[in-house]
């Protein structure tokens, strides 16, 4: 089934990390100034949302070369390029055929930069009305999601994995695969317990009896 990527405007460390994570039949949401991270990549975007306010006239030449279509929107608005991506992603899985519903987004390049875009962007994850969709910021070397009851983290034997409560305490947690075990705890927001535990295995898995826990995958080079 087709996923959605959105390329944002924030850092992409390393191409070929990003490159990794892609594949030929992706679709192509660019915020912004995200198209130029998809340019980069050799990438055709099949459509580019925001203000415009963050694309040189190089890229802009190149998008117009290959004829990709632009949806605008005023600089003075309510939301920022990504949410408006966001938005336009979950409108088009809305509207795709029943049996070809996309339900994967992946946001690249949402990290790094400024820090107010970063919590800005890790945020937008937490919205109740993405809990239906396999949604998750991932850049090729760092990977973040929300886990509401349970998830599945894809990686190798080594790689760091840390569970952050988003808000309020996460009780119920418990964890396979990963090097110190949790076993019906409570994590608390003002404390670090779940901060840097390790994989041991390709595949680990967390599940939650209530709250919302941010899950960051870093991926071991």
């Amino acid at each position: 089934m087709q996923r959605i990527i959105i390329f944002a405007n924030g850092e992409l460390p390393d191409l070929e990390q990003a490159r990794a994570i892609l594949r030929d039949d992706d679709y192509i949401l660019c915020a912004d100034g995200g198209a130029r991270h998809a340019l980069a990549l050799d990438l055709i975007p099949n459509l580019v949302i925001g203000d415009m306010d963050s694309i040189d006239s190089a890229e802009w030449k190149r998008l117009e070369v290959k004829n990709i279509p632009i949806e605008f929107f005023p600089r003075d608005k309510n939301e920022t390029d990504l949410e408006l991506a966001i938005n336009k992603a979950i409108e088009i899985c809305e509207a795709s055929p029943l049996g070809e519903h996309p339900n994967e987004i992946i946001i690249v390049a949402a990290l790094g930069g400024r820090m107010d875009h970063t919590l800005a962007n890790i945020s937008l994850l937490a919205a109740l009305r993405l809990s239906t969709f396999n949604l998750r910021l991932d850049d090729g070397i760092e990977q973040l999601l929300f886990c509401r009851a349970q998830a599945e983290i894809r990686g190798r034997s080594g790689d760091i994995v840390s569970l952050i409560p988003w808000g309020n305490p996460v009780h119920g947690v418990r964890t396979e695969n990963l090097k110190w075990q949790l076993k019906e705890e409570t994590l608390f927001p003002e404390k670090t317990r779940g901060i840097s535990n390790e994989m041991t295995n390709n595949i680990a898995r967390v599940k939650i009896s209530s709250g919302l826990l941010l899950i960051v995958h870093t991926r071991k080079s």
